[in-house]
């Protein structure tokens, strides 16, 4: 299996141009590449990568799904400090048979497994910088969950460990090699600008209120191995997400992944944040469960106020997405295909041409309202402004558009794919660490920004080492 030792040294300050080149690259290597097929152990070829896992609980599983897919991975080994999580995760890897070597302690897996390539990271927020930082300097490439760390230091930390083995460190946004995203920033932002000038954004991703999680009683784990690695009680660690110590609550299990399409398509990172929040409904809980936030941008075009919410009190409010808004159109992204739309305002240029590319299309034309087809006031209605008038202020209808791209697989698997593709030097990484960094940056910004209660200004110190 071949090694990438190449020093990697990303700058968090690109021109747009220079930027949008590099991007429009990756998009064209993940559209050549192929992926097929479910992987068994006895089809393994001669660039086989040689795979383990840190951390099998429910994200762990998720991203061994995810792997399914791809050609030539052999998961050597799978650790997990909790026996019911090793169990599942020794069950998700012989659904496609391949029988891994469980490990309670990952020094011990390190320890013993001599001839691994490349592992994935899904622990806990606060444990990430210790396993990939270890992994690294063993050698191996590391695939690490966001929130890359729930400690800015921690994650500068895991930036210069790759930097100074060499190895790459790909953070887990997988919206960042998603065809769909990947089509819309390149395509429709970037070479055909049918939003014009970019002037807000708005994100959400609401939940609705739900119960703890628990654990069968006889899979509970003792005090002592509870402590040894870090974990208050079984409440603390079933959900740690909720608490200081381990994570970042909702604003980074969820937001993050939307905060950090902000920095992405916006092509830069916040100058301020605003944010206000608190633990409105969950009394046994330390973080936040909702919270508002407003970054502001400064772009070569102008301003940006980009607003964010995550309520974990409802899930109305139609969905998660990110809404960018600009003077000819905009966008509504989602990784749920059904909620993405276009829409086109009436006064900007056509959009025929890349309905006639293929790279979207309009949504029941026939029934779309045009200007012209608007009705017209007429008698002492037209004169006076009456009931029967058309407010001049009242906007017209939008021709509403959406993507062509599909993305048929788990959502999670481009990103995977394009991280072993970059084991293998096919490729670029989407994500690598100095792009999690900025991200973890910007998204723990908001808890400093609730706490002080006032506007924060952000430096580029809090998005690169």
């Amino acid at each position: 299996m071949p090694k990438n030792n190449k020093k990697r040294n990303i700058p968090m300050t690109l021109n747009r141009r220079d930027f949008l080149r590099g991007s429009a690259a990756i998009g064209g290597i993940l559209a050549a590449q192929s992926f097929p097929g479910i992987v068994h152990a006895e089809n393994l070829g001669k660039d086989t990568i040689n795979v383990a896992i840190i951390g099998t609980g429910e994200e762990g599983r998720v991203l061994l799904n995810g792997c399914r897919g791809i050609p030539n991975l052999r998961f050597k080994a799978t650790c997990d400090i909790w026996e019911y999580n090793r169990r599942r995760g020794q069950g998700a890897l012989r659904a496609f048979k391949q029988d891994a070597t469980p490990y309670v302690d990952y020094q011990d897996m390190l320890a013993n497994e001599k001839d691994l390539d490349a592992v994935i990271v899904a622990t806990p927020d606060f444990v990430h910088h210790e396993h990939s930082i270890a992994c690294m300097n063993a050698g191996l490439h590391v695939y690490c969950e966001k929130l890359m760390s729930n400690s800015l230091e921690k994650a500068k930390q895991m930036v210069q460990v790759s930097k100074d083995t060499g190895k790459l460190l790909q953070i887990g946004h997988q919206r960042r090699s998603n065809p769909r995203y990947l089509q819309a920033y390149n395509t429709l932002l970037t070479e055909a600008n049918l939003f014009g000038q970019l002037t807000a954004v708005n994100a959400q991703w609401n939940r609705s209120v739900g119960e703890d999680l628990t654990f069968p009683k006889r899979y509970e784990m003792d005090q002592a191995t509870l402590a040894k690695y870090g974990y208050k009680n079984m409440h603390h660690f079933r959900n740690w997400r909720w608490f200081k110590k381990y994570g970042g609550g909702p604003i980074s299990d969820l937001g993050a992944h939307q905060i950090d399409i902000f920095n992405w398509f916006v092509n830069g990172n916040p100058t301020s944040v605003m944010a206000g929040g608190g633990a409105d409904y969950y009394k046994n809980h330390e973080w936040e469960d909702n919270v508002m936030a407003i970054y502001e941008y400064a772009t070569p075009t102008g301003p940006i106020r980009a607003f964010y919410q995550v309520q974990t009190t409802t899930s109305a409010g139609g969905g998660y997405f990110e809404y960018f808004m600009g003077t000819e159109g905009s966008l509504k992204m989602s990784e749920n295909p059904k909620i993405t739309r276009m829409f086109r305002e009436a006064s900007a240029p056509s959009w025929n041409e890349w309905v006639s590319k293929d790279v979207i299309k309009n949504l029941d034309p026939d029934k779309q309202i045009k200007p012209w087809q608007l009705p017209k006031p007429s008698g002492a209605a037209a004169e006076l402004g009456g009931d029967d008038a058309v407010d001049a202020r009242e906007t017209a209808a939008l021709d509403e558009f959406q993507l062509t791209v599909e993305l048929n697989k788990p959502i999670h698997q481009p990103h995977l794919e394009n991280f072993f593709g970059a084991v293998r030097g096919k490729n670029k990484l989407n994500c690598p660490g100095e792009v999690g960094l900025a991200s973890t940056g910007t998204v723990l910004a908001v808890h400093d920004a609730i706490a002080q209660e006032r506007k924060l200004k952000l430096t580029n110190s809090q998005f690169m080492v």
